[in-house]
């Protein structure tokens, strides 16, 4: 009996490194956990073109929204380890276990990381009209009038607000909106008076005049904004707060596969789509080391440790 279940072993594992050899054999499912037609589900599908041209294999995206991205992760971390399901997130599924007691997967451990796409920086945005001639002016104006000055909210503009406040030392009064669209349209029409939101979405908006640039929240300016620089060459030394996209799949995929994920995710940071996408909507795209396993490791550990900080200076408990 012993040998007969030592045989099928054997069998079963050379029949798994066999397929994974051969990987791909057939399509793959791309995991968005958020709804179809926002800013990540476009930036998945110019990506998806564009593994499937490093694979040799079509690379078919599912939308798995809700549940403010956790339900998709939680699907993938439970599907099969064959590299034939893989996931996109951002910087949410960091911020996941400081906001939410509950989740369903755990960033830290429930999935092989494959490397990061691209960092989609922010740009912290006044109304048109907002007093102060140069940055310094108008961080001295914030400080001396953080009872009356009002910042938006919304997804990562929430976290770009936090740790603008923590950084300027300041406790604005926050204003909660559903979607950057609605806390945009209230800052071009100066019903507030700060608002972070992301660099590919408000270029138009700073150069046609109708809001006013602060800085970019990255450490580096963005292509489409050259003449903004960042925040931290400002003054507010170290502050960060990027959105970077980067791929996942579920934990123990065989070492060929992840191999093979990981080069065709490569591949993608010289193709020419892709690159001219990323060059029109602002988005830095990662570097071959940024775009590793280790690297997204660090990354995710590194994030979830700054952003636990972060809410919980702020007084932000896990629902």
């Amino acid at each position: 009996m012993l040998e007969r279940l030592t045989l099928a072993a054997a069998l079963g594992l050379t029949a798994t490194l066999a397929a994974a050899q051969t990987f791909p054999a057939r399509p793959l499912t791309l995991v968005v956990p958020f709804a179809a037609g926002g800013p990540s589900d476009a930036h998945m599908r110019q990506f998806a073109a564009a593994l499937g041209r490093q694979l040799h294999q079509p690379v078919i995206i599912e939308n798995v929204g809700g549940g403010a991205g956790n339900i998709g992760p939680a699907r993938v971390a439970r599907s099969p380890a064959d590299g034939y399901t893989i996931m996109q997130h951002n910087l949410g599924i960091a911020t996941a276990p400081a906001l939410y007691k509950n989740l369903e997967f755990n960033p830290l451990t429930d999935f092989d990381y494959l490397g990061t796409l691209v960092f989609d920086p922010s740009l912290m945005m006044a109304r048109s009209d907002f007093p102060g001639g140069n940055f310094k002016e108008v961080i001295a104006y914030i400080k001396a009038n953080q009872d009356k000055v009002t910042i938006g909210t919304s997804g990562p503009s929430h976290l770009s607000a936090l740790l603008f406040m923590e950084a300027t030392g300041t406790k604005l009064t926050t204003v909660p909106y559903k979607g950057g669209g609605p806390a945009m349209n209230d800052l071009v029409a100066k019903h507030i008076d700060l608002l972070s939101n992301s660099a590919s979405i408000v270029g138009p908006l700073i150069k046609a005049g109708k809001v006013r640039a602060i800085g970019v929240t990255g450490r580096q300016r963005v292509a489409n904004l050259p003449e903004v620089p960042t925040l931290d060459e400002q003054g507010l030394s170290g502050f960060e707060m990027v959105v970077w996209t980067s791929m996942f799949a579920p934990k123990n995929l065989p070492r060929p596969v992840l191999e093979r994920l990981v080069a065709g995710l490569q591949g993608t940071l010289t193709d020419p789509d892709l690159v001219a996408h990323f060059n029109r909507t602002g988005g830095q795209i990662a570097t071959r080391e940024q775009a590793t396993p280790a690297a997204l490791q660090a990354l995710v550990r590194s994030e979830v440790e700054k952003w636990g900080r972060v809410l919980k200076n702020a007084g932000i408990q896990p629902e």
